[in-house]
C-alpha cells in the first residue's frame, strides 16, 4: 500500500479557497511593498468624500496624538486614513498601538485596518469597547446623520479622549454629541475645501503641538 494513501487529502473546494486566500495575500503584500518603497500615495476618492490633510497638518496632528497619550496607549483613527502612515511610523516613540477604522478597502493593505461603515456605527468587535485611550475622527460628510453615527462609534471606543476634525458648521452639534470644544489648531488639506475646517477636542491640546 502506498503511504500517500494514508495522508489526508484536501477537497477541490477547500484547495480552491486556499489558493484564493494565498493569491489575495500575495497581492496585498505586493501592493503594500510598492506603496512603501515607491512612496505612492492613495489618491483621494471624492465619491467617498475623501480629502487628505496636507503634510503640515499630518505632522502636527501626529505630534498632538503622541503628546496626548501615555506609553503603550491604544489609538483609533476613524475615517482619517491619511494620518495612519505617519502615525504608524512614529508609534515606536511611545510604543502605541494604532487601529484604522475606514470604509475604503484600499487601506486593507495595512495590518491595522478594520472595515468601518458609519451607517453601522456599532458593527465592531465587542472587545473594542472602551479600549482606546484616544480616538481621532474625521467623519466623511458634513451632515447631522454622519456626525451623530460617528459619535456613537467614538463613544463606544474611547475611554475618554476624543479629537474631532470637521467643518465649522458642525461646531454646535459636535459639542452636543461629543462634548468637544474648538481648539486653536486649524487643519488644512492638500486641496483647499470650500468649507472652513476646525479641530475640536474634549481635552486641552494647546500644549500638545
Amino acid at each position: 500500500m502506498d503511504d500517500d494513501d494514508d495522508k489526508p487529502q484536501l477537497s477541490a473546494e477547500t484547495f480552491n479557497i486556499l489558493q484564493q486566500f494565498y493569491a489575495e495575500a500575495a497581492i496585498k503584500e505586493e501592493l503594500l511593498a510598492k506603496q512603501n518603497s515607491e512612496k505612492i500615495p492613495f489618491l483621494e476618492n471624492w465619491q467617498l468624500s475623501q480629502f487628505w490633510y496636507d503634510d503640515n497638518t499630518i505632522i502636527t496632528l501626529v505630534d498632538i496624538i503622541l503628546n496626548s497619550v501615555s506609553e503603550g496607549a491604544h489609538v483609533a483613527l476613524i475615517s482619517c486614513p491619511s494620518l495612519y502612515k505617519h502615525l504608524k511610523e512614529n508609534s515606536f516613540q511611545k510604543n502605541i498601538k494604532v487601529k484604522l477604522l475606514e470604509c475604503d478597502k484600499r487601506f486593507a493593505v495595512y495590518e491595522d485596518f478594520i472595515f468601518y461603515d458609519y451607517n453601522e456605527p456599532l458593527n465592531l468587535p465587542q472587545d473594542m469597547e472602551k479600549s482606546f485611550d484616544l480616538v481621532v475622527m474625521d467623519p466623511p460628510f458634513l451632515a447631522e446623520e454622519c456626525l451623530t453615527k460617528a459619535a456613537e462609534t467614538a463613544k463606544f471606543l474611547t475611554k475618554e479622549k476624543i479629537i474631532l476634525c470637521t467643518g465649522a458648521t458642525m461646531e454646535d452639534m459636535a459639542q452636543d454629541k461629543l462634548g468637544v470644544k474648538r481648539t486653536d489648531f486649524v487643519p488644512h488639506h492638500k486641496h483647499n475645501l470650500g468649507n472652513q475646517f476646525c479641530c475640536y477636542a474634549n481635552f486641552d491640546i494647546s500644549n500638545k503641538c
